[in-house]
């Protein structure tokens, strides 16, 4: 059984391709049964966020696995495979281990640092329990990954780099408007780099921020932290004829901001587009007295020093519990045949203790003592070289198989014991026949 991750990001196709692959809730629960139908595959969770679709599998053979998910995905975008094959990545045991501990420590993200893809990954995985697509290897990945994740957040500053983005958003504002002090800004959503932006705005001073969701409540919350007003979602066209800087990130499929809602302007106008898929059509960069600036923009700006001592940070914390991971699951893959091997000696000791009861009129305490004398002596025998083959599967070293050495050394079964019982009347020393 292998570990892969297939799907595609921002980093392989363009917005216009993913915008027709991020998947709704239900449409991702569909793939997680079509996944479950496959002989391939062991255990499935698929992320759809708004800017990565992805599947994390545990699987019985790559080729396989790799047509069935290419294809399920296809199938329940709409799209056609030749569509996407030119368009997905595939990572193989480390390197799935290695996607799936960056993409939840944000590293992987458009916005590099941000938190909110921690909360999608536990919801994706949440989907996979219920639904009883996991299996325990990929559990363990998931789990470890959210671990991760958390760690990375609250021992580094990697938040900082998030913020830096938004940052820059504003040094352009200012640039553009003028002192933010004299701007009106317009927020359009709610959830993590939207409330980033809304407490950027607000520390900046702008002279009146204004915050509108979907859902009222978590405008209202939004507004209430950070001393702005909260507004209807139907009064959106309203907000953003009076605002001079709109901040959109909403997750929504579709454009938000289009040219119904966006007219020209006799005073300058800053459309700052934070969302992926977009939430600005990019036909308004030509609207009179509009201008529009997107995560690619500001992505493509240079990080400073300090970004790039928490990227350094972060990346470094990574990779040590990639290798922490791969490690334990390599010692874990040879633990089976170290339990075959002990219920294996175990057995032996029972014939043999049962041909020596036989044979022998022993006290209850003296079978007893020599029982205990055995179990003692194998205990002995196997603790070492049982230790050292974990140690040995941990390193890799060569990528050798040592489960399966472990099997041909001792002719060890996993499916049934191989153990003769010795038969009652066996004559002293012979063979059972």
């Amino acid at each position: 059984m292998s570990l892969i991750v297939i799907g595609m990001s921002h980093r392989t196709t363009g917005v216009d391709l993913l915008e027709r692959v991020v998947l709704t809730g239900n449409q991702a629960q569909a793939l997680g049964e079509s996944l479950q139908r496959n002989d391939h595959v062991n255990g499935s969770v698929v992320v759809s966020t708004c800017n990565r679709v992805e599947v994390y599998a545990d699987v019985e053979t790559f080729h396989g696995a790799v047509t069935g998910i290419t294809e399920s995905l296809a199938s329940t975008t709409g799209l056609v495979v030749d569509q996407l094959r030119d368009h997905l990545y595939v990572h193989f045991e480390d390197r799935a281990v290695s996607h799936a501990f960056q993409v939840a420590s944000g590293l992987d993200s458009v916005a590099v640092g941000e938190g909110q893809v921690l909360g999608q990954l536990r919801d994706a995985l949440r989907v996979a329990q219920d639904g009883g697509h996991l299996d325990p290897s990929l559990s363990a990945l998931m789990q470890h990954a959210l671990r991760v994740g958390k760690r990375v957040h609250s021992e580094t500053d990697i938040d900082t780099v998030s913020r830096s983005l938004i940052e820059r958003a504003l040094v352009t504002a200012q640039a553009t408007l003028g002192e933010l002090g004299e701007q009106r800004a317009l927020v359009v959503g709610a959830g993590a780099m939207s409330g980033l932006a809304a407490h950027t705005l607000a520390r900046a001073g702008v002279e009146q921020l204004t915050i509108i969701n979907r859902t009222p409540a978590k405008a209202a919350r939004l507004a209430e932290a950070t001393g702005g007003v909260d507004r209807s979602w139907d009064d959106l066209a309203d907000a953003v004829a009076q605002a001079d800087l709109v901040v959109s990130c909403t997750g929504a499929v579709g454009h938000v901001l289009d040219s119904e809602l966006v007219h020209a302007s006799e005073t300058p106008k800053l459309l700052v587009d934070l969302a992926l898929p977009r939430d600005v059509d990019p036909g308004l960069a030509g609207t009179p007295g509009v201008a529009l600036i997107s995560l690619e923009d500001l992505n493509a700006a240079v990080a400073d020093e300090a970004e790039k001592t928490q990227l350094t940070a972060a990346h470094e914390l990574v990779s040590a519990e990639v290798a922490e991971f791969l490690v334990a699951r390599r010692a874990a893959a040879v633990a089976p045949a170290v339990a075959e091997l002990r219920a294996r000696t175990a057995e032996v000791v029972a014939a043999e203790m049962s041909r020596l009861e036989q044979r022998t009129e022993l006290t209850e305490h003296d079978q007893a003592q020599v029982r205990t004398t055995v179990h003692r002596v194998v205990e002995k025998i196997l603790h070492t070289p049982t230790v050292r083959i974990k140690q040995l599967a941990g390193e890799e070293q060569g990528g050798q198989d040592y489960a399966a050495l472990l099997r041909t050394l001792f002719d060890l079964d996993p499916h049934e014991s191989r153990v003769s019982q010795i038969p009652h009347g066996t004559p002293p020393g012979g063979e059972a026949p």
